[in-house]
């Protein structure tokens, strides 16, 4: 795996083992593999993967993740790039974490 980071810890990704079925969906929608699934439930794998896109969320059936999309480096990077500014993802530690 790689060293890169995203968002400092991954901030808004939490899952609610009790509500997963253990279908994998979010496994196989995941674009870095911040998730595992441990005894048949949906785990974090590595937070600092996460990219807070939503796509775990999104494909969850039952809607046992949430995640905050469009806060995490992937959004300010795309922002940046739109509008000609350096990238900010607005982690509130004052520095750089693109």
């Amino acid at each position: 795996m790689n060293d890169f980071r995203y968002v400092k810890n991954g901030e808004s990704l939490s899952i609610r083992a009790e509500d997963c079925v253990g279908c994998g969906d979010c496994l196989e929608v995941c674009p870095h593999g911040a998730l595992e699934l441990r005894a048949g439930k949906a785990g974090i794998r590595d937070r600092g993967l996460c990219m807070e896109c939503g796509a775990c969320a999104r494909n969850c059936p039952a809607n046992a993740i949430s995640v905050t999309a469009g806060v995490g480096c992937a959004a300010a990077i795309i922002k940046g790039k739109l509008t000609g500014t350096a990238p900010s993802c607005d982690c509130g530690s004052g520095s750089a974490c693109c």
